[in-house]
């Protein structure tokens, strides 16, 4: 093991209560709401129109550019509506809108993939529609780009699942390490360049350490990273510190020090897609909390409602106070349980009004709690300083000089500091006010 401090050092409740679950599927519902930002970067752009008839698999969205990825239909019917839509965090987006025939129909031709080499690989990763599941969303075919330079020889493979509740991935290394097995070996088949495998999983899990090292022994390019339980140990560039001790600068992307992360769930749909040619298609989701009847892992259609989702686990056990997509950490609360899950959606999660009430919010302390705990040791009181400047040239200077986009956005800071200030959404608006007060500049030149 390699000689240095970890990062992240949060102490978080874990509350597993789903990982001794296994997942359950859950029946077709009537509709589904396919919305085309499942992924970082350009939306997709509907292929089909209202009328269509469409099957499990069939393409209904294109890539709409380099950092993009197809979408496909989740359940067989007829599409009712391609309209707007309004998500939790404000955005609007296109969605697709399918009225299921409840026979969910797989789409005529589906075929498994032929995989030779990396252009291949990366050809079928892209079909897939396959995004990092982990939460981030980040388009796999982009990651493995970065592959043909020749400079990446190690692939992490993250299942730490460091958020409380959250045991999904934990369900995929336990009932799916198959799969895990067949997705390394057909990445060592065909990436030749790659050298090391390392899967990053929390102390927490012994079952899934255990089950690892029992499918991978005797290979010696694969290791288990065996993770102190601190938040964020999942968060990527963490992951990436604390398995192999090198440091993403800033501004670059893993793939400059010689790594790619992906997440176990990724790993295993791709294996998936090589046997089956399915594309990406479900999503298994934990669904847990204190207003949850019955807490359990589902595999859910991808655009399942939240209402869906929370009928087939027993429905609400009393009135609600918040519902979370995600988790408890990183997760967005929901105004309404239309909302669709989509293929980032780790969790729905369902708090009682005790659970769920927002504490007092006070003035700052001055103590330092979020400076010491945030996992790259930056100013986080300087971001909203840096707000109140009145010159754009004075906000964009602190924010640069205090690197407000090293910030990962995992709510350490916010989950220990004593005045309950909303941290995270902080440093979202100043992050986004870097970017618009940079590009404003940009235009005067």
């Amino acid at each position: 093991m390699f000689r240095f401090r970890f990062l992240g050092k949060t102490k978080i409740p874990h509350r597993k209560n789903t990982a001794h679950m296994a997942p359950v599927r859950m029946p077709a519902p009537k509709t589904v709401c396919i919305t085309m930002d499942q992924h970082l970067g350009a939306p997709a752009t509907p292929v089909v129109k209202v009328g269509d008839e469409v099957k499990v698999g069939q393409l209904i969205a294109e890539a709409a550019g380099v950092v993009s990825a197809p979408i496909h239909a989740s359940v067989s019917g007829k599409v009712t509506k391609i309209d707007s839509y309004l998500r939790a965090s404000g955005a609007l987006t296109t969605a697709v809108w399918i009225e299921s025939d409840g026979l969910m129909t797989p789409c005529e031709g589906i075929t498994p993939p032929s995989i030779t080499d990396l252009g291949s690989l990366i050809d079928a990763i892209r079909a897939c529609g396959l995004v990092g599941l982990g939460g981030a969303g980040f388009p796999t075919a982009v990651k493995f780009e970065a592959i043909r330079n020749g400079a990446v020889n190690t692939i992490i493979l993250n299942g730490a699942e460091c958020e409380p509740y959250l045991t999904s991935d934990a369900r995929t290394m336990l009932d799916h390490s198959d799969l895990m097995r067949e997705g390394v070996a057909l990445l060592q088949r065909v990436l030749p360049c790659i050298e090391h495998y390392i899967i990053g999983i929390e102390k927490n899990k012994p079952d899934c350490i255990a089950e690892m090292k029992r499918v991978f022994e005797g290979d010696d390019s694969v290791s288990i990273a065996k993770l102190p339980t601190r938040y964020p140990q999942g968060a990527e560039k963490i992951l990436i510190r604390n398995t192999t001790g090198l440091t993403v600068p800033e501004g670059k992307l893993p793939a400059d020090v010689g790594v790619i992360v992906m997440n176990v769930t990724t790993l295993a749909t791709l294996a998936k897609y090589a046997k089956t040619g399915m594309p990406l298609v479900e999503k298994c989701v934990t669904v847990d909390g204190s207003g949850v009847n019955e807490p359990k892992n589902v595999i859910a259609p991808i655009g399942s409602s939240v209402a869906d989702i929370i009928a087939f686990a027993g429905g609400f056990r009393e009135e609600i106070g918040k519902i979370i997509l995600g988790g408890p950490m990183t997760g967005r609360a929901v105004y309404s349980t239309d909302e669709p899950i989509a293929k980032t959606t780790g969790a729905v999660l369902a708090f009682a009004p005790k659970d769920a009430k927002q504490p007092e919010i006070t003035h700052c302390l001055h103590c330092g709690k979020c400076i010491d705990t945030c996992p790259n040791n930056l100013n986080v009181p300087a971001f909203a300083l840096a707000l109140k400047l009145d010159s754009k040239d004075d906000q964009i200077k602190v924010l640069e000089d205090s690197r407000v986009n090293l910030c990962i956005e995992c709510g350490s800071c916010a989950y220990v500091c004593p005045a309950n200030r909303p941290l995270t959404e902080g440093i979202r608006i100043a992050k986004t006010a870097l970017r618009e007060n940079k590009a404003h500049k940009a235009t005067l030149k």
